[in-house]
């Protein structure tokens, strides 16, 4: 799970005790004016085990925006997380999911930033109700899911007790994108054993070896 554009004075605590109540961490967007305006609601996410991440100062579209202007977005939130939290973010969600690859090229060399887009948009910004953001959620989540959805929109906020609960049903696993980065990356291949001559075997069929899949989100 993934919110966007907070912290929210009123809805983020909100969120923040129902995720503890589950037990689930999740990753945090966060835009620079309201983590400069609401540093404790940033300390308390980092605090409770959520991840932090730059959502850039000012919520516009990096892909139309000079170097300059893109690295002055990125490093005053930067700043204003680290104030709040005493680390800095390792990953950026570009407004919008705008950004070339040139940007994300020299964004990645000069602040490390992992860029972290989606797959699943409830499309909550419209504030089509709690109930068909849940539906849209729970229908659309796939194992390796990136789920988005916006901590500053009350109905959110209302339709997470659902979708917590129907995909914790489903056996969704919740871990912040870092997380899941990590397991995603593959292990360095193990040498090959050297064949030694023998008899061919007759064919048989060939027999899966594959362990079964988890849905992580």
């Amino acid at each position: 799970m993934t919110f966007d554009d907070g912290p929210s004075a009123k809805l983020t605590p909100k969120l923040l005790d129902l995720l503890a109540a589950h037990h689930i961490k999740a990753t945090f967007f966060l835009i620079g004016e309201n983590a400069a305006e609401y540093p404790e609601i940033v300390a308390r996410e980092a605090r409770e085990g959520h991840e932090v991440a730059n959502h850039s100062w000012s919520h516009p579209n990096l892909a139309k925006m000079s170097d300059d202007g893109v690295r002055g977005q990125l490093r005053r939130t930067d700043d204003a997380i680290r104030s709040a939290i005493g680390n800095r973010p390792t990953l950026m969600r570009p407004p919008y999911g705008s950004i070339s690859v040139r940007q994300k090229k020299w964004i990645n060399q000069e602040f490390g930033y992992k860029i972290v887009l989606w797959d699943v948009d409830p499309l909550d910004w419209r504030r089509p109700g709690a109930g068909a953001v849940c539906n849209r959620i729970v229908k659309n989540t796939r194992a390796g899911s990136i789920i988005l959805a916006h901590d500053i929109h009350p109905g959110t906020i209302e339709a997470m007790p659902c979708v917590l609960k129907e995909l914790e049903a489903k056996g969704f696993k919740f871990v912040t994108v870092s997380e899941l980065i990590a397991m995603q990356t593959p292990l360095p291949p193990k040498p090959s054993p050297t064949p030694k001559p023998s008899t061919p075997p007759k064919s048989a069929p060939a027999k899966s070896t594959s362990p079964a899949s988890i849905p992580h989100d």
